[in-house]
């Protein structure tokens, strides 16, 4: 693994342990060239997925940009990072376990949708409004009324 601080490829595992939802691998670090310690996580990736864009074109599925989405819409709100972590989890298992090597991205977000109506109610409307493309203020309402209508 090589050191994000000064690029040197030779670095020890001081310690592994896994994380709290035994979803991956926490090591730390040590730098033997700066002395510098961090962090890796390992996870188990079952298959190569493709996310199909609405635009058509292909790209590689990506954990991390998931995560940096789910981050956004829980900006300031009140979820500890243990729970977001395990709904980020469940969502890529969920999106693994479809069986497909192409999943389309309105897929993703239908599920990224459930899991973040199930954790936050801002951060779920937050995501369905860059998610469904909302333009006007008009948007909102109809939306948080297919909300309150299904909550009844």
């Amino acid at each position: 693994m090589k050191c994000p601080f000064c690029g040197n490829i030779d670095t020890q595992v001081k310690d592994s342990r896994a994380t709290e939802d035994n979803s991956a691998i926490r090591r730390r670090r040590f730098c033997s060239a700066c002395g510098a310690r961090f962090t890796t996580f390992e996870r188990i990736q079952l298959r190569e997925l493709t996310v199909l864009k609405k635009s058509g074109k292909k790209v590689p599925f990506d954990r991390d940009k998931l995560e940096r989405s789910v981050q956004i819409a829980l900006r300031k709100r009140p979820v500890e990072n243990e729970r977001i972590e395990r709904m980020i989890s469940g969502i890529v298992r969920r999106v693994e376990s479809l069986g497909e090597t192409e999943v389309s991205s309105d897929v993703i977000g239908e599920i990224v949708m459930e899991g973040l109506q199930s954790v936050d109610s801002v951060a779920y409307v937050r995501f369905a409004s860059v998610y469904k493309n909302f333009r006007e203020a008009k948007d909102f309402e109809e939306f948080l009324g297919v909300i309150s209508s299904n909550q009844d």
